[in-house]
């Protein structure tokens, strides 16, 4: 049992980080390249769903499969335009109304969601180190993103709104797709997932006149598809089938880590001692779950 917890905390992990690495080289595609955020949305999230189902295809799996069932294509349906899409489209938009730090923040009000959500449905709480977990995995969060100064947060209205819809979204896709994985292989259900929530962006992908004219921009984006998007959904939802959505959820912090160490080696930014404090916390979560969860 305690392998199989192991196993689930490592693929939560490599999910956050591949997440987080994608977060800043998707900051250099839009800064520098000055691709539109929804093209690149639309484009990661095609690009990656249709990789999957090609994977699932070449193991000889029937990828139609899932569309056998009206159960399975409700709860595939929910997953990719109530989990899938939202997760991607509104903490881009929590930042264009806002800032990074508001979003990172809000969107990490995920793992509460999943918590109550738990608590509600079953009627028993999740252990007392799930719980303890998740709250200093926010707690770092915060002091990562902000360095401990709630102004550096934006509070338009549009801001708060969409980061909220962040973190709900963080916790539907989440939730959404458990039942799923018990039933049909990951790649499976992450590809379709995302391919049917690229259908909403299809105009935007063929209308906009986007032009790739370097190896940069093209490097970056294949990089965004394939580890930002492909592996991180795929390690970050395999991780459910070995360990809790809450103790998931509460590790994707490791995507603002991992994007605050790479701005730190690549773009020099400089590091304070609450920032120190806020990674410290995050690190320390990992801890918690491998020597106190008993799950």
């Amino acid at each position: 049992m305690k392998s199989k917890t192991n196993t689930g905390l490592l693929f939560a992990i490599i999910g956050g980080v591949f997440w987080g690495a994608s977060g800043t080289v998707a900051e250099y595609v839009f800064s520098v390249q000055h691709v539109p955020s929804t093209w690149l949305v639309g484009i990661r999230l095609l690009s990656a769903g249709l990789l999957l189902l090609g994977v699932s295809v070449t193991l000889h799996q029937d990828i139609f499969a899932i569309w056998h069932k009206w159960s399975s294509v409700i709860s595939l349906l929910l997953f990719s335009f109530f989990g899938m899409l939202p997760s991607q489209l509104a903490y881009f938009m929590a930042i264009q109304y806002g800032n990074a730090p508001t979003a990172t923040v809000l969107q990490f009000l995920g793992p509460i969601f999943i918590i109550l959500y738990l608590a509600l449905s079953s009627k028993h709480w999740p252990s007392r180190i799930n719980t303890i977990s998740v709250f200093i995995a926010v707690t770092g969060t915060f002091l990562l993103v902000t360095s401990g100064n709630i102004k550096g947060l934006s509070f338009s209205l549009a801001a708060i709104l969409w980061g909220i819809g962040a973190g709900l979204s963080q916790a539907s896709y989440t939730l959404l797709p458990r039942k799923l994985l018990i039933e049909f292989d990951d790649t499976l259900v992450v590809g379709w997932g995302m391919f049917l929530s690229s259908i909403p962006f299809l105009g935007v992908i063929f209308n906009s006149k986007v032009t790739i004219n370097n190896v940069g921009t093209a490097s970056s984006i294949v990089f965004i598809v394939i580890f930002g998007t492909m592996l991180a959904y795929l390690f970050y939802l395999k991780s459910l089938r070995y360990i809790s959505p809450s103790i998931t959820g509460m590790l994707s912090s490791f995507e603002p880590l991992t994007a605050t160490l790479l701005s730190i080696t690549f773009l020099h930014v400089t590091f304070n001692f609450v920032q120190l404090i806020g990674g410290a916390l995050i690190l320390s979560t990992v801890f918690l779950q491998y020597f106190f969860n008993k799950e």
